[in-house]
C-alpha cells in the first residue's frame, strides 16, 4: 500500500476565513499551488510546508501527516 502526505490545509484555511489566493499570497506561491497541495496532487517542499504551517498557525505535524 502506498503512503501519501495528507493534510488539513483546507479545513484550517476555512477556519481562519482565508481563500486559497490569500494563503498563497502569504506564503509566496500561486493559488494553483495551494490548490494542488490541498488536494494531495503535489507534495510541498520542506520550506513550503513550514511556511504553510506558520501561515495557518499550526505545527507541521498538526498540518501534515503520512497516511498508509
Amino acid at each position: 500500500m502506498a503512503e501519501r502526505l495528507a493534510n488539513r490545509l483546507k479545513d484550517r484555511r476555512s477556519e481562519l476565513g482565508l481563500t486559497q489566493a490569500e494563503l498563497a499570497e502569504r506564503v509566496g506561491v500561486t493559488r494553483k499551488t495551494v490548490n494542488t497541495v490541498e488536494n494531495g496532487v503535489f507534495t510541498p517542499s520542506a520550506t513550503l510546508a513550514i511556511k504553510l504551517a506558520a501561515a495557518l498557525e499550526l505545527s507541521i505535524e498538526q498540518l501534515f501527516w503520512i497516511e498508509r
